[in-house]
Parts: C-alpha cells; structure tokens; sequence
C-alpha cells in the first residue's frame, strides 16, 4: 500500500491519485505516522504537511516509519525538505524542490510553504517561494526579465510574509517594481494553463509515479544511538490506538484506567517488572526480578522503588501483561470517560488536561485506593505510576468522567431514597 500525505500542492486529487494500491490521506501532522494501517512494507510519501496550525510531523516519526520497514519518500512541500534532512537515513528524496533542497540551494520552510484554505479543502490560497523562482527561470529563459531584477523580484516577494503571498500580492510587487511586462506575460501563461510554472505539482505527481514504480534501493544507514528518548516514548505511547469489542480506545487511557481502578494492578506490576528483567530492553543480561533486585540494594527497598522501565505500548507482549486483568465492563468504561473528557472539551474551548486541580485529582485518588496521605506515594509506585505527582499528572484524564460518575449515583441514590 502507497499512503501519499497530500493537500494543496494537488488540489481535487488528479487521476493518478486513484491508482490501485494509492491511499490518499490530507497533509501529514503529529502523530500520523503511528497509524498502525501503516504497515510493514509499505510505502509512505509525504508531500503536504500541517504545520502553522496543528502540531507538525517530527523527524522522529518517520524514522520510527523507517525502523519497522516502511519506505518513506519525500517531494514537493514539506516532504521535499524533510527528504532533504533525512536522506543520510534511508529517506528517499524525488524532485527538482528536493534536489535544491539537498544540494543548499533553497533553505527555509517558507520556501515551500502556502496558505489553505480552512474548510477543509486543501486549495492553496497563496503561492510558494519555490514556484515564484521557478517561474522567473522561465521568464528569464523566455527574455521576459533579466537575470540582475528577477534576483531583485524575488527577494521583494520573500519579504512577503508567506500567508499573504497572494496573487494578488504577487502582482503588486510586479507593480512597485515596475516589472508590469513580466505580470502580464505571467498572467497570460496562466490564462492557457492553470498550471503554468507549479514546480510543486510537477514534482508531486513524479514521486507519485516513482511511488507507484517501486522506488529505488537507498542505502538506509542506523539511527544515532539514543534516538529513542522520553519525548519519543511518550509520542508512541499517545498514538497507540486499539479497536476491541468495537470500540476504538487510546492503549494509554486502557493502562491508566488499570492503574487506578484495578485493585490487582500491584501485581500486574509486578509481573510487568520481573518481564522487563528477565528481557531487558538493551543489551544487559536477563535476570530474575529478586536476582537484580539484590544486586542493586541490599533490601529494605521494592522492586517498583528501585526500578521504572519505560513502557512502550505498541509492544503487544508488555500490553498483555498490563491489561491481563481488564475486563469488557472497564473498556466501556474506558469509552464512556473518553467521551466525557471529549464533551468537556467542546463546551470549554480554553479546557486543558493539565489544568484539572491536582488537589481534587489526588482526593480522588485517595478515595479509590483507600490510602492515607502517608501512603499515596508508595500506592502510586506500587501500581507503576512511579509517585505521587506522576499519578496525579496521569490520571487527570479520568477526573471529568468520574466525577460525572459520582454524581450519577448519587442522584440515583437520592431517587432510591425517595421512592422508599
């Protein structure tokens, strides 16, 4: 399967975006790359990319793609530049736009950058650097200009911030300029073709057809050690998705609900620890729990205090273990709080996760596990959340839905109390 990453530079999807085997998905953002339809020996190709409204696509992301075998192209717009950055990797660059890209000809995400339209459309509503360049090569091919003003011409529309670089605004800077022959040739090309000048587009529909071709063998080279941090994690983790018992429910809301409600979380933790020792995740040897355990501390301390492994959530064998004890009354549950957070959401625009009130979030807590202040902490080690404020900071997502279902029994309660 091609999955082609595109928006604005192919606006209304040409014919050959309908190929067999081509899946047309909008501009490339944060978060899209963990899609697990995005398999094994696939090939992505990323053209179109939010980024100005929307958290864009980290360069982590698609050596992530890249790691478990997926061929990542890149042209045209933000893929151009990506494929630029991370060709020493094994991305594969396609295009004039990635060639100047490649060789330091072009520099700037500006260069490639438009404004969209916001109803969902992808059409561009400004033009890009890239093509005003390549239009005065054409110009100056055609004795349109000369060398000397189209250099002037151009850096005259660069200081045009890029959502204002309209054809309109393109065409008053011809006009200060005094360069009125070139806008009326322009706009006579544009007359006779829509298209007239799109690098862009050209080199968008080439990666498609070297898509559609089978791209050629690069030479794909290891990440730098270490690549994996925190921040990764923490990103995979976000986008682990799973469908069950048909509903579509985040893996991370699945652990944290565990965490808190389980009472049996403590030894699913436990089972979770002595897994990661006896199959660590970097080359250290296997031991049991209790073996590396003395080796670190001579007692007095549990192993959920002395050791925090990461978990990754896209491991299916580290998912089993945590979720071993779920049942299909809590993945409803799951999906019910989900939607509370999602309403809460939508009634408040300004509402954030993070600011839910860490007191009110801990009371709760407190109240869940039947745990004094004193024991909060090692309550929350016990179950994986490492200590308090971790286990504040995590379950903050489940506040809004809870309290919700407090409030519900205790108007159901009220109601039995009344009917009596």
């Amino acid at each position: 399967m091609i999955h082609v990453f595109v928006g604005p530079t192919l606006p209304g999807y040409p014919p050959q975006l309908a190929a067999s085997g081509i899946r047309v998905r909008p501009p490339a953002g944060h978060g899209d790359l963990f899609d697990p339809t995005i398999r094994s020996g696939d090939t992505v190709l990323l053209v179109d990319g939010v980024f100005h409204q929307a958290p864009a696509l980290r360069h982590k992301e698609i050596l992530a793609a890249m790691a478990r075998s997926v061929t990542v192209m890149g042209a045209a717009s933000i893929g151009a530049l990506r494929a630029a950055e991370l060709a020493p990797l094994g991305m594969i660059g396609v295009g004039r736009i990635y060639d100047g890209y490649a060789r330091g000809e072009i520099v700037g995400d500006d260069e490639v950058a438009v404004g969209q339209a916001p109803d969902g459309s992808f059409d561009a509503l400004t033009w890009p650097l890239v093509n005003l360049r390549h239009l005065l090569r054409l110009a100056r091919s055609a004795g349109v200009i000369e060398d000397e003003r189209a250099g002037r011409l151009l850096a005259a529309w660069r200081a045009v911030y890029y959502p204002q670089r309209t054809w309109a605004a393109v065409r008053a800077v011809c006009r200060r300029r005094g360069e009125d022959k070139f806008a009326r040739w322009l706009a006579e090309r544009l007359d006779e073709d829509r298209y007239f000048g799109d690098l862009k587009r050209a080199d968008a529909l080439a990666a498609v057809r070297a898509a559609l071709d089978g791209p050629a063998p690069t030479r794909i080279r290891s990440a730098p050690p270490g690549w994996q941090t925190g921040y990764f994690r923490d990103w995979s983790n976000a986008f682990a998705r799973q469908r069950v018992d048909g509903l579509e429910l985040a893996t991370e809301d699945r652990l944290v609900y565990q965490q808190v409600f389980d009472p049996a979380f403590r030894a699913r933790w436990a089972d979770y620890l002595e897994h990661r020792s006896r199959h660590p995740a970097g080359t250290g040897p296997g031991l049991p729990l209790a073996e590396r355990l003395g080796r670190v501390t001579g007692g007095g301390l549990s192993a959920d205090q002395v050791f925090h492994p990461p978990v990754d959530l896209r491991d299916e064998t580290s998912v089993a273990l945590l979720l071993a004890g779920e049942s299909a009354q809590d993945r409803r549950a799951v999906a019910r709080y989900a939607q509370v957070l999602a309403a809460e959401r939508r009634a408040r625009p300004a509402f954030t996760v993070a600011a839910i009130d860490d007191d009110l979030t801990r009371r709760l807590l407190q109240r869940v596990w039947r745990c004094p202040a004193d024991g909060f902490d090692a309550e929350a080690s016990a179950r994986g959340l490492m200590h308090g404020p971790r286990a504040v900071a995590a379950a903050k997502r489940l506040v809004p839905g809870l309290l919700e279902e407090i409030r519900e029994t205790g108007e159901r309660r009220e109601t039995a109390s009344g009917t009596r």
